[in-house]
């Protein structure tokens, strides 16, 4: 071999490892969340990342996971995104997070909770988050009795409500607690109705007779706003009014919202 040849030899392994370097690495993100109008957070997330530049397919890749309210996906979800070596995992609502967290070992993971994450265990302070998990926190537990009391405000002679949640859920149950005690200060009736399940959900929303309750109030549980739509159905054809803590609730049909945007949430 000639000393031009190797040197034009030369020069064209450069300009493909040049070429190699160049191309950026394409990242994969997991998403989970338990469907319904929190889609609208998902949504959000697209639009962030596009305003950043980071569009789908050049720089990332979403796989996205809707568990249409089944929370014990959650699991599965998790496992398989690890084992397929995602870059990240994304997941909404504290019930997801914490699933997803048991059944991953080393993936990163960012989420959005309407809980505080430092009291759920999720992070050991907002200022140094610790760990693989960060995220965003916006408020959704803490205004269950401005909820209740702007509900009451709305309907004076309000006297009982009926509220839905899972009560293996932790987040449900501390909910379900700042409910019973804003009802006590408003002279309202909580109806508490268990649910393990979107059937049971269903099944309850279902079976409610006309005139038991005088409207239907939302307290933080995941599995249940996936099922706002059907919730707010259900209560127009018994007449019954919604409260409900996001806003995009209204524009489905519920009578009155009071909280954050999902989307904003997905957004930031």
């Amino acid at each position: 071999m000639d000393r031009r040849t190797f040197i034009a030899l030369l020069g064209s392994a450069a300009i493909v490892q040049l070429a190699e370097a160049q191309q950026a690495k394409v990242y994969r993100i997991g998403v989970i969340y338990e469907g319904g109008p929190l889609s609208l957070a998902i949504d959000g997330l697209k639009d962030g990342r596009r305003e950043l530049g980071y569009e789908s397919g050049g720089h990332s890749l979403l796989e996205i996971r809707d568990l249409k309210g089944d929370r014990k996906a959650a699991e599965e979800a998790g496992k398989s995104l690890e084992q397929k070596k995602v870059d990240l995992i994304y997941t909404v609502s504290t019930s997801v997070v914490i699933l997803v967290r048991q059944t991953t070992t080393e993936v990163p993971i960012v989420f959005a909770v309407g809980s505080d994450p430092v009291a759920a265990g999720l992070v050991d302070s907002f200022a140094r988050p610790g760990g693989r998990l960060t995220g965003v926190h916006f408020l959704s537990a803490d205004l269950t009795a401005k909820r209740l009391e702007i509900l009451k405000e709305i309907l004076p002679e309000l006297r009982r409500v009926v509220t839905f949640y899972d009560p293996k859920s932790e987040v449900a149950m501390r909910a379900a607690n700042s409910a019973r005690e804003a009802a006590k200060q408003l002279n309202v009736e909580l109806i508490e109705r268990p649910v393990g399940s979107v059937d049971d959900l269903r099944l309850g929303l279902k079976a409610l007779k006309t005139r038991e309750v005088d409207a239907y109030f939302y307290t933080q549980d995941a599995m249940v706003v996936s099922q706002s739509q059907f919730i707010i159905d259900a209560a127009k054809a018994k007449r019954l009014p919604t409260m409900f803590g996001e806003v995009g609730a209204v524009a489905q049909g519920a009578l009155a919202s009071y909280g954050v945007s999902y989307y904003e949430v997905g957004r930031l």
